[in-house]
């Protein structure tokens, strides 16, 4: 038996976007290398170090759509969606140590501070910064995705690095004061700490299967309970497979009066949790009155 759940219909022109923003952030990594080592500027060599490893984690990124987007097998029945949960988190934990080694950078930079030439800096990043937008814009229809959030939060990184190294040529340009690319490359690197650990997090709630961002589980607990015909709602689980895709389990014992048929019952809850709360991927057990019963009288005699 596989695995029949309905993914996200955009995950074609999520591919496709992810890969014009691959060819962006690659071109404009090697621009601003060269720039950043010709102008002697850290800012803006941190910020080509930045888009390095923007340029793996993207690719690492549309190498797990492609995998996710493989079909279920018998042995793994739920596909290869968690590919790309993987990738964001893996994305997270090297974002994390592009920061520290720019705050290592920075600090050498701030006791020993070499000349910068802030025209060539000032070029290079107005370039990276019109090549980041076209990123951002590519990416941001597509943020349901986790794995794309990812990639978004990296081009967002390097747009806000390009702003920070322009504000620093600036600086440079106008009072000569040198400290300004260390500085800027501190609170670069903190900006990328701050999303790496975001993305982190979230990538280690659904691989944890916590309850789905946006759903508390009492609420829908109550809902269910409100549907006519059932009594009560017991082994209720939400979690998430992958970015997008909420899935619920639960036990629902009917009511012994109830004059609607376990199908109606059954179909009502199913259009709650789709209409309320964005969940289509369910498997709902229906227990008779009967059944729920000997259940609870074999768990008291448990614990007795």
């Amino acid at each position: 038996m596989t695995f029949n759940g309905s993914f996200r219909p955009s995950i074609k022109r999520e591919r496709r976007n992810l890969f014009f923003a691959l060819a962006i952030t690659a071109s404009v990594m090697v621009a601003e290398a060269v720039g950043g080592w010709l102008s002697h500027s850290l800012a803006l060599l941190s910020d080509a170090g930045h888009m390095l490893v923007d340029v793996m984690a993207i690719s690492l990124a549309w190498f797990a759509f492609r995998l996710s987007s493989r079909p279920a097998t018998p042995k793994r029945s739920y596909g290869y969606y968690r590919a790309e949960i993987l990738a964001a988190l893996f994305n997270g934990m090297v974002l994390m140590l592009v920061s520290f080694y720019i705050f290592y950078q920075a600090y050498h930079r701030l006791s020993s501070p070499p000349q910068i030439k802030p025209v060539s800096m000032l070029l290079v990043a107005t370039i990276g910064l019109a090549a980041n937008l076209s990123g951002i814009w590519l990416l941001s229809g597509s943020r349901q995705s986790l794995n794309i959030k990812g990639a978004y939060f990296h081009m967002l990184g390097d747009t806000i690095s390009s702003l920070g190294v322009i504000g620093a040529g600036l600086i440079i340009l106008l009072t000569g004061w040198v400290m300004v690319d260390p500085i800027v490359s501190i609170g670069i690197g903190g900006i990328i700490l701050v999303g790496a650990y975001r993305l982190m997090k979230e990538a280690v709630d659904i691989l944890m299967e916590s309850t789905p961002k946006g759903i508390e589980l009492l609420e829908v607990l109550r809902a269910i309970s409100a549907v006519e015909g059932v009594r009560e709602v017991h082994d209720l689980h939400i979690w998430t497979i992958t970015s997008g895709m909420p899935s619920l389990s639960a036990h629902l014992t009917m009511r012994e009066s109830c004059s609607q048929t376990p199908e109606r019952v059954m179909l009502a809850v199913r259009r709650l949790l789709k209409e309320r709360f964005g969940i289509e991927h369910t498997t709902l057990q229906l227990e008779p009155p009967s059944l729920s019963c000997t259940v609870q009288e074999e768990e008291h005699n448990k614990e007795i």
